[in-house]
């Protein structure tokens, strides 16, 4: 048994969730400051260590277009760096806005805490991804 973890990352804020054994449900589980690249991939293998994941699903926010810019570079590039687990991407486009709107409709206050809406992507990034994946 095994979960997936899904990261939003940020060039500022990491925002992570995970799924549950049976691979169903995401659930936000935190968010990493990333102040420095090889601070922040710790955690984040500490975490998947911690939690029994075998799989990380990285968001690559593309372009409505289709193409990538320097965002899903730098996605990319930071996710290159993790280590002994399997990293798939996972195009991320318009999930910080439907993490507000969900934030928003369950009367969640995030203007004062971003990382809120990190978490609630990083949701909705293994949201997508479990959707995709079913059998």
């Amino acid at each position: 048994m095994y979960k997936v973890m899904a990261l939003d990352i940020g060039t500022k804020r990491i925002g992570v969730a995970l799924s549950d054994f049976l691979l169903v449900t995401a659930n936000g589980h935190s968010c990493i400051e990333r102040t420095s690249d090889e601070k922040a991939i710790q955690e984040i293998l500490k975490i998947a260590h911690d939690n029994r994941v075998e799989k990380i699903v990285a968001g690559v926010p593309v372009n409505m277009d289709g193409t990538e810019g320097f965002q899903a570079q730098d996605c990319k590039d930071f996710a290159s760096k993790i280590t002994g687990y399997e990293v798939i991407f996972e195009d991320e486009r318009l999930t910080s806005s439907e993490a507000e709107e969900n934030l928003r409709a369950k009367k969640i206050d995030f203007r004062k805490n971003k990382g809120l809406v990190d978490i609630e992507s990083a949701c909705i990034i293994l949201e997508q991804y479990l959707s995709r994946t079913k059998n």
